[in-house]
């Protein structure tokens, strides 16, 4: 036996109550005993008296793909108990593309929530892509395919309807990116250039992965909440007609009430329920803090961001481009949000503080500060706010038919606290110190949960024959201590994390080890 885990209360993730036992690792899978393990011999044994032993937590939202090529150890994800992370999230994935060219402007363009690779990508296909994380990070990798590269693919960056014919090199990409073993298409309707496309062309698209058992994992169009004769459900609205027409399980992601007054939390819940009354296979993951992030650029109205990001750049240089954009652009980012992820020498005094702080110590007007910071930043910029009722989202983690997702963005000196505790404040503060919900429903949904809605087959469960993929934490002393105001420090009581069988962090030390191995549809 290479490991023995003895003593431990398992809680093994169905939502069941726990029970004492001991799991046995042999290779990468697991054994479940009830009885006396004294007598077997072991490579390894960790003695879990007075800890929970659980599956390795399930993150459906993560956009850590590129930076984890070149940080594989993944500190701030597997110390909180992530052993498996989707990637590919809001649309943005980084396959398939024709040419090395077109994905490094792809890249670039939303260099403020993905940063960049360590170097000149070397893939195209997802196939390739795939096989750039096995054996060599921390975590499982599981890839889903945006709609993003797809329709770059087909019409390049224009802000325009897309033809049948190019709705149909569409639909070949999309099959054959489901071939080669994505989960499933996502998209980010706030993203260019998937932002750029209609609801039709979403359900054309969402036919073909329907067809290869995918799902549909969506970063609503906010934009329709605001258009005359809407209501402030609209952008959801639009995801559960996609899943009706094209018969595609819906996933809302990231999904919370926004500010405090913008409409009820009850309505949001209410139509999740009421659809799945329907038929409608319609899950969602929420936030487990009030703060929100993402690039910079989320700012610029859509039409400025039509051509790409050197177009883009163009017109933000351009004295008669930035009148317009000024006027249309979306105001709601900048207030009371901070910013991150400067790389200029000259700029990194501006981590971690406001738009408008930014904009006296520059003495610029704040609107002008940021178009000279996304062109002095090359639009790598983060920004990070209060974007969520923080009195509501014991509602959305408690609900039974959500989870628990990250969406995490390792960038910049002050990045939302969520990407280094997202996991364990779930433990620490919804379950122990609130008691909003039980444990081991709280496991529940950050392990089988998201495994059933991926499509995993194998993991999410401490059951016999299933991956080791593991978590031993010390409930009694669990906490996530990441704040606004230092957000990059690492959870407590994540004694022991053990990815594919093979130990990655003992006694809370990460050994090192890269033992992740991407997941694939079909295969996984």
């Amino acid at each position: 036996m290479d490991i023995i885990i003895k003593n431990g209360l398992i809680i093994d993730g169905t939502g069941n109550p726990g029970y004492y036992g001991n799991v046995l690792v042999d290779g990468d899978s697991i054994t479940i005993s009830r009885q006396s393990v004294d007598h077997i011999e072991s490579n390894e044994v960790i003695d879990a008296a007075g800890q929970i032993v659980c599956p390795g937590f399930i993150d459906l939202h993560s956009h850590t793909g590129l930076t984890i090529l070149g940080l594989p150890h993944h500190d701030p994800k597997i110390r909180q108990g992530v052993t498996t992370e989707l990637i590919g999230i809001d649309g943005i994935s980084h396959a398939p593309f024709r040419t090395t060219a077109e994905l490094e402007e792809y890249i670039w363009f939303d260099s403020g929530l993905n940063g960049y690779p360590p170097s000149t990508p070397d893939w195209l296909t997802v196939a390739d892509f795939l096989s750039k994380y096995d054996n060599s990070v921390a975590v499982n990798i599981a890839y889903i395919l945006g709609n993003s590269p797809v329709r770059i693919w087909a019409t390049g960056w224009e802000d325009k309807r897309a033809t049948k014919q190019e709705i149909n090199m569409m639909k070949s990409v999309v099959a054959e990116a489901m071939q080669e073993g994505a989960w499933g298409i996502s998209t980010g309707l706030d993203y260019p250039p998937g932002s750029y496309a209609d609801t039709n062309e979403l359900i054309e698209l969402s036919k073909v992965v329907e067809k290869y058992a995918g799902f549909y994992h969506t970063h609503a169009r906010s934009e329709l909440m605001w258009q005359p004769g809407n209501g402030i459900m609209a952008p959801w609205e639009e995801a559960i007609d996609i899943g009706f027409a094209s018969g595609i399980p819906i996933h809302l992601t990231h999904y919370r009430q926004g500010k405090q007054g913008l409409g009820s939390h009850l309505d949001y819940l209410e139509l999740v329920e009421d659809n799945r009354a329907k038929g409608l296979d319609v899950t969602f993951d929420c936030y487990t803090y009030p703060f929100s992030s993402t690039s910079l650029v989320i700012a610029i109205p859509q039409w400025a961001k039509s051509g790409g990001p050197r177009a883009l750049l163009e017109r933000l240089q351009d004295k008669e481009q930035r009148k317009k954009i000024r006027k249309d652009m979306r105001h709601e980012f900048l207030n009371n949000n901070w910013l991150t992820n400067f790389n200029l020498e000259s700029n990194k005094k501006f981590e971690g503080k406001l738009l408008d702080d930014i904009a006296d110590l520059r003495q610029q007007d704040r609107i002008d500060a940021l178009f000279d910071l996304l062109i002095e930043e090359n639009l790598s910029v983060c920004t990070v706010g209060t974007g969520t009722n923080q009195h509501t989202l014991p509602d959305f983690v408690s609900h039974p038919y959500g989870m628990i997702a990250s969406d995490s963005i390792l960038l910049g000196e002050f990045p939302s606290p969520r990407s280094y505790g997202c996991f364990p404040i779930v433990l620490a503060e919804f379950v122990k110190a609130e008691k909003q919900l039980k444990l081991p429903e709280a496991i529940r949904k950050m392990t089988s949960f998201p495994a059933q809605r991926l499509g995993l087959k194998n993991r999410g469960v401490l059951k016999d024959g299933f991956k080791a993929d593991i978590v031993v934490f010390d409930y009694t002393n669990i906490k996530a201590p990441a704040t606004k105001e230092t957000p990059k420090i690492y959870p407590e009581g994540i004694n022991y994390v053990i990815v594919n069988g093979k130990i990655v962090i003992d006694k809370g030390t990460n050994t090192g080890v890269l033992a992740g191995q991407s997941l694939r549809r079909g295969k996984d």
